[in-house]
């Protein structure tokens, strides 16, 4: 074996002007080009399908994005300041998120999460020093809601309550970012937008912004096919505590996916495409590819679907097993 000499770097030699902050990294993800996993589940030649690696975001999910914009809209206006402390509730992206971005800026951040979320999940919201507040795990997301209304009621003076669910920064962060970026990166050849419901923040302000690019741009809303079928980070809307930011109008189509549909495919996506992707991935790439498929041949449909984590924080859950 060759032993190799490494050779110092001088630090005359570096430049400080590309560095950024780690907030200054969220966004301008990747399009994906998953054409290929399309075709061979059925989908016509002449149509494509794209989609977001928002993973790449820091704190590795889409959440960043509406995390910031609520932070930094709050911190303008002085809801989010003078000793106050950042309270939301979450499945666990957005906490996480969260947690990030009160660590860089230096506020307390209190989290409200259902106690059965991923042991993942926790420890990344509590490596950041964020405070976990865990709910009845039988009541989901709509009980994490239920609980830190209960907190702020009690408290109104300490928290900055950062209500994700009905805040408008959640959908802006997606109509002056995501939105913008997959316009310009299929060079406005968009036919079809896919996205998921949790809180509709990435499908309203992707979707508005697409919308107003290009009036005849199908916007797809993808939810659990009832209110049994568990996709992390997926609503069934209409048993659900609605989100005060969702503008049905915008949807063109509705899509159910089975919950069994979406670990199918996000196994698939590992094993024939390498993406490691959450389940929520998976039920959004199963609506974009069905949608592919129905669309006749030669008929040049460029489909943009998001995948909003990875599977990193779902293993323990045993479902990769």
């Amino acid at each position: 074996m060759i032993a190799q000499t490494l050779t110092p770097i001088s630090t005359e030699s570096l430049s400080t002007e590309s560095a950024i902050s780690v907030l200054e990294d969220i966004g301008n993800t990747p399009l994906l080009d998953l054409t290929d996993f399309a075709h061979s589940h059925g989908a016509p030649e002449d149509v494509q399908l794209y989609a977001k690696a928002e993973w790449a975001n820091p704190g590795g999910s889409v959440k960043a994005r509406a995390a910031l914009k609520i932070v930094e809209e709050a911190e303008a206006d002085g809801r989010l300041g003078a000793g106050k402390t950042l309270i939301d509730s979450s499945s666990g992206n957005t906490a996480i998120a969260y947690a990030l971005v009160g660590a860089v800026k230096g506020f307390p951040v209190h989290l409200v999460m259902p106690k059965n979320v991923s042991r993942e999940r926790k420890a990344l919201v509590k490596a950041y020093g964020a405070t976990l507040i865990e709910s009845d795990p039988l009541e989901g997301s709509d009980g994490a809601i239920r609980l830190v209304r209960e907190i702020v009621a009690a408290e109104p003076q300490r928290y900055f309550y950062a209500d994700q669910y009905n805040n408008d920064a959640n959908w802006r962060a997606h109509y002056e970012g995501t939105g913008p970026e997959i316009w310009h990166q299929t060079q406005g050849r968009l036919t079809h937008f896919v996205a998921g419901l949790g809180t509709t923040g990435t499908f309203v302000g992707a979707g508005r912004f697409l919308r107003e690019q290009y009036a005849a741009a199908q916007l797809v809303a993808v939810q659990p096919e009832d209110e049994l079928s568990v996709i992390e980070g997926l609503k069934y809307l209409p048993t659900a505590i609605t989100p005060g930011i969702y503008e049905p109008s915008l949807v063109d189509r509705h899509m159910t996916v089975a919950a069994e549909t979406a670990w199918d495919v996000t196994q698939a996506l590992a094993r024939a495409a390498g993406l490691f992707v959450g389940f929520s991935s998976g039920a959004a790439v199963a609506a974009a590819v069905q949608v592919a498929k129905e669309l006749p041949e030669s008929s040049d449909g460029v489909i943009v679907t998001l995948l909003p984590d990875d599977g990193s924080k779902y293993v323990s859950l045993g479902l990769f097993d």
